[in-house]
């Protein structure tokens, strides 16, 4: 859809890219809760869950799912937190799944998402390159 920043990574715009796969692209989001902080939206220009094609809904959550691995794995993470939202507070109109890579004590409670930046463009590749190895193994 013209004019959606995440419609135009799926296209090639520049992001640090996780995957690419013809279920879904993952990058880094580049406002992160914490470091490692991954988007993974469909191919397709769906706003809102409800409107995932039924056909897309195994290949899609099959990537978030090993996406969630893959930051657990590649970060050395306690967990992650795994998220969506419908509309409200979705500062893109284009459907994404927040996957978070948690630690014990990293201070996140609820819903409140205190924001960081990475320190350098190449900081941010690290932690997109060690999360797309995780993913390969």
């Amino acid at each position: 859809m013209a004019g959606c920043v995440f419609c135009g990574i799926v296209a090639g715009a520049t992001a640090f890219r996780v995957v690419d796969s013809p279920d879904g692209v993952a990058f880094l989001d580049v406002r992160p809760v914490f470091k490692g902080h991954v988007l993974v939206v469909p191919r397709e220009h769906v706003e809102t869950l409800g409107e995932l094609p039924e056909t897309a809904l195994p290949g899609y959550f099959r990537l978030v799912q090993r996406l969630a691995l893959a930051v657990e794995a590649g970060l050395d993470a306690g967990g992650t937190f795994v998220a969506m939202n419908n509309r409200v507070s979705q500062s893109v109109p284009h459907l994404h799944t927040h996957v978070v890579p948690r630690t014990k004590g990293d201070g996140l409670r609820g819903f409140f998402w205190p924001r960081t930046r990475y320190a350098s463009d190449a900081e941010a590749q690290s932690y997109a390159d060690r999360i797309a190895a995780a993913l390969a193994e």
